[in-house]
């Protein structure tokens, strides 16, 4: 008995300690104490832990395998700094001015490497196309015209030299990105070679930030006529009730979303909700959210931060016959010219015991004060962009969103402009 429990205490510890590290480190002037370290699953980032400064630099310890993308985001100041895992320790140094990341320095060599290729694959898409055609014009025995033919030659290499065994997920983003992605793929991928590429791809298609960008592009190559038929396809071959499948039919709610398809969303929502299997914490989330939102659904109460032109201390502490909830920033062009005309009505509302709350996904604080002081109703701010909390909570995926509450905080209409807001109102 004592020598198994030894054996336990031994693969005990051994469970506690890191699989990889991730240090990052910042400079003395930058103001910040704590950082989040985020996995990715699909199109979503996932909390794994909160780590404070210790001398300028934090330092997480990551207790499993994984391979794909990560992010560190400073709540505080509002950076945030991605990279990727081979289940490998990752070293980062950050310049910051006036407490924003300047540059980042990878100091791993798998970042370091994958970064040399970003920037590559950049200038293979943006400048290679042109280079092409300015070569037509000088000939190759002339010094420029040499220049350009080294510099296109190099521009073209392709992944010859990364070792898929040594960088596998270095060689699988890659490898797909250009297959499935890239502007300069000479072969567009049909929906039959991304059915195929979603349904036999492992693990890492999750973690790579791949995953919504070639949904898009399947539904692209299918066309507009038949949207649900493709989808239907799509989904008939990864089976929902797998976590493969559950993941891709969550991002297809969310895209159809995004992009207003209003029927197609409610159709695979319907689907999503009567499944019989067990829900994956992927699809549950998106489930949630959405429910938050419903018609006829109590819109889930709010803590103000920091809010003006009210001394309530939450949403719900806000009294008012009706409520007119807005989320919005002033990057937002909509905003821009959806706004003003809620103001010119303003008075109109107010005399209705109707009041209006804003929610802005403003990052920089002066842009988010200077345009509020425009606008009479409540504005609130957590100034994190769409790292804010009610990105989730309210199911946000476009400024502006509005939402119309009743007395006791139930949703009675989604309007989708704000003409729709004053047409409800009978103020059009």
């Amino acid at each position: 008995m004592k020598k198994i429990y030894i054996l336990s205490a031994v693969l005990s510890a051994l469970t506690l300690q890191a699989q990889f590290t991730v240090s990052i480190q910042g400079p003395a002037d930058f103001k910040e104490q704590d950082a989040i370290l985020y996995t990715l699953n699909g199109s979503k980032d996932i909390i794994v832990t909160k780590e404070q400064s210790k001398n300028n630099v934090w330092t997480f310890k990551y207790p499993k395998n994984y391979a794909g993308m990560m992010k560190v985001y400073f709540p505080n100041t509002n950076n945030s700094v991605s990279f990727i895992s081979e289940n490998k320790n990752v070293n980062i140094k950050l310049d910051v001015q006036n407490n924003k990341i300047k540059d980042v320095a990878y100091q791993d060599e798998v970042n370091n490497l994958m970064n040399s290729l970003q920037e590559g694959s950049q200038k293979k898409e943006l400048i290679l196309p042109a280079l092409t055609q300015i070569k037509e014009y000088y000939k190759d025995n002339t010094e420029f015209g040499k220049a350009l033919k080294t510099e296109i030659g190099r521009l073209s290499t392709g992944l010859e030299d990364i070792d898929q065994t040594k960088h596998p997920f270095i060689y699988y983003y890659n490898t797909n990105y250009n297959k499935f992605l890239s502007n300069n793929s000479t072969n567009k991928a049909s929906q039959d070679d991304i059915i195929n590429f979603l349904d036999k791809s492992g693990d890492m298609l999750e973690t790579s930030s791949l995953l919504r960008p070639v949904l898009v592009a399947y539904l692209n190559a299918g066309g507009n006529a038949n949207v649900g038929g493709s989808v239907d396809k799509l989904l008939d071959r990864l089976k929902v009730e797998t976590p493969r499948g559950q993941t891709v039919l969550s991002e297809l709610i969310d895209i159809f979303d995004v992009y207003e398809m209003g029927e197609l969303k409610d159709k695979y929502l319907s689907l999503a909700k009567n499944l019989k299997c067990t829900i994956t914490d992927r699809l549950a989330s998106t489930l949630k959210a959405n429910a938050n939102v419903e018609l006829g659904a109590a819109f889930p109460n709010y803590k103000f931060q920091s809010a003006v032109n009210s001394t309530a201390k939450s949403l719900y502490d806000v009294k008012a016959d009706k409520k007119i909830i807005i989320f919005w920033s002033s990057t937002c062009s909509h905003c821009e010219s959806e706004l003003p005309q809620l103001l010119t009505k303003y008075n109109d509302l107010k005399t209705k015991n109707i009041q209006i709350i804003g929610f802005s996904l403003d990052t920089d604080k002066d842009s988010y004060t200077k345009k509020i002081a425009a606008f009479p109703w409540i504005n609130d701010s957590e100034l994190k962009g769409w790292n804010s909390s009610y990105t989730d909570t309210y199911n946000i995926h476009a400024t502006p969103s509005y939402f119309i509450l009743d007395a006791n905080n139930k949703i009675i209409s989604k309007p989708d402009h704000v003409g729709d807001v004053l047409e409800y109102f009978k103020l059009k």
